[in-house]
């Protein structure tokens, strides 16, 4: 009797699974398959190869992939390789907390190539990936001009605030902070554009409106109220190092695969202005593909004239954590934390850190968070390149996860932890 087993089949997607099968032909090639279904209906898809052992058994955690998406011995590869049918779209979970993604895996004999298989499976199993614990608290934030959702952590806290971002995207994206939540922490998925009654687009931007949101996620009786982390991405890592540098309310900042200074918008904050350094955007390449590489498109902010605009991360309360993709098509991400980093050790700040990633692109997200290297955005006409190789960035993805979970449960205060 052929068997398919999947341990756990329902988790949380930055836990990993162990993926076996039996009573297949003995030193036989086969085809593992996964597939799923977003929420607009798109399918995304990997497969790998493997060759069965001498009594008809594969092990995810011993038996190399011979081919198909990835070589060797990678226990979550299906997960990490999984992409669209459609080209160029990215895989994002909308609805955190009503429904996962039903990841179907499915074994076929020989090699089969094809996204969409005419022939039955031999044999399949559904498996759930979770982005919020059953217990963890949406709660959606229309609180004076801040427009986001805050995500609990079940118990009475206190538990330590952290205010979570994404960049170009603008809009609002709730899956890290989900997750976040679920590992112990009250979440602010914060939208500071391109979303409701915001601006659609930045041009100027009022860091008084993030200082609206971290105070409030100070106020908030399941917060500690002795600082919040701020962890943010891309432009949204922009954002977060404003607010890591000025805001006394910030006791720790992460910035994936952002800048150093203030770039294209200008930042206000009461009397102070800051003007962004312009994008040369006749500098962005079409690739072969037909995509946009904005790292080109970045000003040297090295240059005389815009000083200014550059973040004095020396004044910042905290300690800051750079996490870089060093094959980052969108920024040159490592010059900018390079950079940053520069400075602080200029001005005696000790507690200013970088983990820089070999072959990892700019999209780098929570475990189990398949490789997206090229998407559409809807600000440009063209879809994204955002650089990487699936192997080495999804790692760096795991990787990232765990010294942010230590990187804030360290550095955000809270007087009475509950077990994170």
């Amino acid at each position: 009797m052929i068997g398919l087993s999947v341990s756990p089949e329902v988790a949380l997607v930055d836990e990993p699974v162990r993926i076996q099968a039996w009573g297949l032909p003995p030193q036989e090639i086969i085809t593992l398959r996964a597939w799923l279904k977003d929420e607009k209906g798109e399918i995304f898809y990997s497969r790998a190869f493997y060759k069965t052992d001498d009594v008809g058994k594969i092990d995810l955690e011993s038996t190399p992939a011979t081919g198909g998406d990835f070589y060797g011995v990678h226990p979550m590869g299906l997960f990490w390789a999984l992409k669209p049918v459609t080209p160029f779209l990215r895989l994002i979970k909308r609805d955190v907390k009503g429904s996962p993604f039903y990841v179907h895996l499915e074994i076929y004999c020989g090699i089969e190539i094809t996204p969409l298989p005419e022939e039955p499976p031999i044999v399949t199993k559904v498996v759930e990936r979770w982005y919020a614990s059953p217990h963890v608290k949406r709660v959606q934030i229309r609180e004076g001009r801040i427009r986001g959702t805050l995500f609990l952590p079940p118990g009475e806290g206190p538990f330590p605030g952290v205010i979570d971002m994404f960049g170009g995207v603008g809009g609002l994206l709730e899956f890290r902070s989900a997750l976040l939540a679920s590992r112990g922490f009250a979440s602010l998925a914060l939208a500071y554009f391109a979303y409701e009654d915001l601006p659609g687009f930045l041009g100027a931007v009022d860091l008084k409106y993030f200082e609206e949101a971290a105070q409030f996620l100070c106020n908030h009786p399941k917060v500690s109220g002795e600082g919040v982390g701020v962890i943010a991405i891309c432009k949204g890592a922009e954002m977060g190092l404003a607010m890591g540098t000025f805001l006394p309310q910030v006791a720790a900042t992460i910035c994936i695969n952002g800048t150093n200074a203030v770039n294209g918008n200008t930042l206000s904050y009461g009397d102070l202005l800051i003007h962004g350094i312009p994008y040369q955007t006749e500098r962005m390449v079409v690739t072969d593909r037909g995509a946009i590489c904005l790292s080109h498109a970045m000003t040297d902010p090295r240059k005389p004239e815009y000083q200014d605009s550059l973040y004095p991360v020396e004044r910042a309360r905290g300690p800051i954590l750079f996490l870089v993709g060093e094959n980052d098509q969108n920024y040159d991400s490592l010059f900018f934390a390079k950079e940053a980093l520069a400075r602080a050790n200029k001005f005696g700040k000790k507690d200013v850190y970088l983990r820089s990633f070999p072959a990892a692109g700019h999209l780098l997200e929570p475990p189990g968070s398949p490789f997206c290297p090229v998407s559409l955005s809807s600000f440009f006409p063209l879809p994204l390149t955002w650089g990487g190789e699936l192997l080495p960035h999804c790692r760096a993805q795991e990787e990232c996860w765990i010294e942010t979970l230590d990187f804030l449960r360290k550095n955000v205060p809270c007087s009475r932890r509950n077990k994170l």
